[in-house]
């Protein structure tokens, strides 16, 4: 009995012994860091946005006439050339219109050698009754009264010749509306969109309605981006641009910054502008509408010391930080890793940057120093994996 409670003694004193030692270890780990190593090589500043593939010149191929489409002469995707006729209006009644205004011209012509005939009439009555005056054969009343025939009719032919040119512009007008049945095409190019059918009826009261759109080169495309406000102060015409679309994800489309417009786009109080991308398009690949992932280059450097932005961001708990230095220095700062697990902190001095790295332009960082960029366990991680307390409810 004796020896059964000297191994309980001993064996409760063996475990006393091992929690005692497992905290104490616990309180004196020291602390972890996750490194990285610092390189040197290339770097590149870029502005990122997003936008949409568009032809450099759209067109929209309306009609000024009211009508039923009679005949479709193109359809997706066909190649035209400019003047070429794409589709035809009804034109039996500007037909009529035509003929009704070309009859109404002749009948001003008629009119107005009438008119004409009238005026020669009563100036020769007139400069007749004149010289007959001067003899006093005539009463001065019938000199009076010539002579008001001849301006009387002088009026009507000037009324006559604007009559004519009244009659002359109404069959300008129907001419020119029977050519405008006959849709053609404004520019060398290809049939984007069709929005018509033979049989169909288009009413251009209000405002002309849109046939086709036509591309006029596919070969040169543009990217309509959006740049945020934050970047834009710093995006020029003449960058150089690359971007994906979803259609082809692993290849890599070059480009150059052509326009940065000033007019502000304002969505949900996000204030973007629009920068125009120029690319050459001789595969035909990219199509009109494609969502593209651009990338604007803003600056490079090659052989610089690269600073890796997560050790930017890094702070050590404030424990390691009082062991490590009484003052932490003001600005940019890495904290360095020394062999004896010991961290330094290094203010630097930056230059471009991107989403992984800044150059380093000042800062006794060297290439291969060990930079510390996350703390793997600390003393209160420790605590943490001390066993609880028993507390009573």
């Amino acid at each position: 009995m004796k020896k059964k409670r000297f191994y309980i003694a001993l064996l409760i004193f063996l475990i006393a012994i091992g929690v005692v030692f497992y905290a104490l270890k616990g309180e004196k780990d020291a602390v972890g860091y996750k490194t990285v190593k610092v390189e040197r090589g290339a770097i590149a500043s870029t502005v990122l946005a997003s936008g949409t593939v568009n032809p450099v010149v759209l067109v929209s191929v309306g009609s000024q006439v009211s009508g039923t489409i009679e005949k479709i002469y193109v359809d997706f995707n066909s190649r035209v050339e400019k003047g070429q006729i794409i589709a035809q209006i009804d034109p039996a009644v500007f037909q009529a219109e035509v003929e009704k205004a070309r009859a109404n011209h002749k009948s001003a012509l008629a009119n107005l050698d009438q008119k004409q005939a009238q005026v020669t009439d009563a100036k020769r009555t007139f400069e007749r009754y004149r010289e007959l005056m001067k003899n006093d054969l005539v009463a001065q009343s019938d000199v009076d009264t010539a002579e008001t025939t001849y301006q009387s009719a002088s009026a009507s032919f000037r009324a006559a010749e604007a009559a004519v040119l009244q009659a002359k512009a109404a069959l300008n007008l129907a001419e020119s509306n029977l050519q405008y049945t006959t849709i053609r095409s404004p520019v060398n190019g290809i049939v984007v969109s069709r929005n018509v059918d033979a049989g169909q009826t288009v009413a251009a009261s209000f405002q002309a309605p849109v046939l086709f759109t036509i591309a006029k080169d596919l070969t040169k495309m543009q990217v309509d981006t959006s740049v945020d406000e934050a970047d834009i102060g710093v995006t020029k015409p003449g960058q150089r641009a690359t971007f994906t679309v979803d259609a082809y994800p692993s290849e890599t489309f070059a480009g150059k910054v052509l326009q940065v417009r000033n007019a502000a786009q304002v969505a949900q109080n996000v204030v973007t502008y629009d920068v125009i991308v120029s690319v050459d398009n001789p595969s035909l690949k990219l199509r009109p509408g494609m969502t593209a992932n651009v990338s604007i280059l803003i600056d490079e450097r090659s052989n610089v010391i690269k600073i890796p932005t997560a050790a930017l961001r890094f702070t050590p708990p404030e424990g390691e930080r009082k062991k490590s230095v009484r003052e932490t220095p003001k600005g940019p700062l890495v904290w360095k890793l020394h062999p004896d697990n010991r961290l330094e902190p290094v203010a630097v001095k930056l230059g471009i940057a991107n989403s992984q790295h800044a150059e380093l332009l000042k800062g006794n960082i060297a290439e291969g120093d060990l930079l510390a960029t996350e703390t793997l366990s600390t003393g209160k991680k420790s605590e943490a994996n001390k066993s609880p307390r028993f507390r009573p409810f």
